[in-house]
């Protein structure tokens, strides 16, 4: 078996000793007579697994005993509508903080419900930069503050976390999820997508202050309601069984052969590391991202030549370098090292971009 590097946004690559585990469980779980996969979600057997999701995900995190875990479906993308159907209603209106696609379409799925205060936005700049939060002024009237705090297509990332007061701080942390410590008693919601650092495709994580459940607007759909989930403990339909499975997995890797967050953090500190002193030294690719606010996650790069650029990601992929092409609505190349990410994977990806470079110099 030969296994590319595979520098994808999402889905993305998984650590390879969870794929192995995973693979030897496929067939039967424990001694359960059947896969993870077959199970009912009603079973003591899934019900274990939930349960010890969650007891990992809340160790990792340090997540405190008064916020709310939720295993959710629909992406990051349902939280859009999800966050303000439940959290605009007292007030009628949030800010919001625009730095990239993602937190746009945020901010325009909010239109809906309520009124949005875009209070800053990097948007002037082709969201290469983070504002200055002196820069920053927040509504008093604001049910919440929103936030992308790590920008996928762009390669940036929030170099601080602003300070809201007593507006409760809402954050996308769907690309940056379990890469670093964060202290998660100064969110009043998490959500991210598992795709990028966590699970497969099919699973959302949703970490929630309990004060501030129970207040949807009155047309909230029941499956839209957190109320409804925190009530059901995630189980109020089929859950996305396998990829919570997955999750744990993960997290035991986290937490038992990583050694936890400040470890995973000094690994992928230092593999970003790597690649942007090339890049800073090269004379054909360049990072657009302004250094303070560059991403660990998701490393942008150009050449100012579209075809060029063409030329690199095949020629990329020839050698083992899958995925590598940027988000259609910026091109260039994007190299996304999250955890699961070897520093081997970074280490070959600068020697052929130097290999590249001296070829077309």
């Amino acid at each position: 078996m030969s296994r590319v590097y595979n520098f994808s946004a999402g889905p993305s690559t998984l650590p390879e000793s969870v794929l192995r585990r995973a693979a030897a469980e496929l067939v039967e779980y424990g001694s359960s007579g059947q896969s993870v996969m077959e199970m009912s979600h009603r079973s003591p057997e899934f019900e274990a697994i939930a349960a010890e999701c969650e007891e990992r995900l809340r160790r990792v995190m340090s997540i405190p005993d008064n916020y709310k875990v939720l295993f959710l479906q629909g992406g990051a993308s349902t939280q859009f509508a999800m966050v303000p159907m439940n959290l605009m209603g007292e007030n009628g209106c949030a800010d919001y903080i625009v730095t990239g696609q993602f937190s746009e379409k945020a901010a325009q799925e909010a239109q809906k419900f309520g009124t949005v205060n875009i209070v800053a936005s990097s948007k002037d700049k082709n969201f290469t930069y983070i504002p200055e939060p002196k820069n920053i002024q927040f509504n008093a009237n604001a049910s919440y503050v929103h936030l992308c705090q790590n920008n996928t297509i762009y390669g940036t990332r929030f170099p601080y976390l602003p300070d809201t007061g007593n507006i409760p701080l809402v954050a996308d942390l769907s690309s940056c999820i379990l890469s670093e410590p964060v202290d998660v008693s100064k969110y009043g919601l998490i959500y991210a997508g598992a795709q990028k650092n966590v699970a497969p495709a099919g699973l959302t994580l949703v970490i929630i202050r309990e004060d501030l459940a129970g207040k949807a607007l009155p047309y909230t759909p029941t499956m839209l309601n957190y109320a409804t989930h925190i009530k059901n403990n995630s189980m109020y339909n089929t859950p996305p069984c396998w990829c919570i499975y997955m999750c744990s997995l993960v997290l035991d890797w986290l937490e038992n052969e990583i050694g936890g967050l400040e470890a995973m953090k000094e690994i992928n500190v230092r593999k970003a590391k790597i690649l942007y002193d090339y890049l800073d030294h090269s004379k054909l690719f360049k990072a657009p991202a302004v250094p303070e606010a560059r991403s660990i996650m998701n490393v942008t790069f150009v050449t100012g030549d579209p075809d060029l650029d063409k030329e690199f990601v095949a020629e990329a992929a020839k050698n083992g370098l899958r995925n590598i092409k940027g988000h259609r609505s910026v091109g260039g190349m994007r190299a996304s090292i999250y955890n699961a990410m070897p520093q081997a994977g970074v280490e070959a990806l600068v020697k052929f971009m130097h290999e590249f470079e001296k070829s077309h110099s």
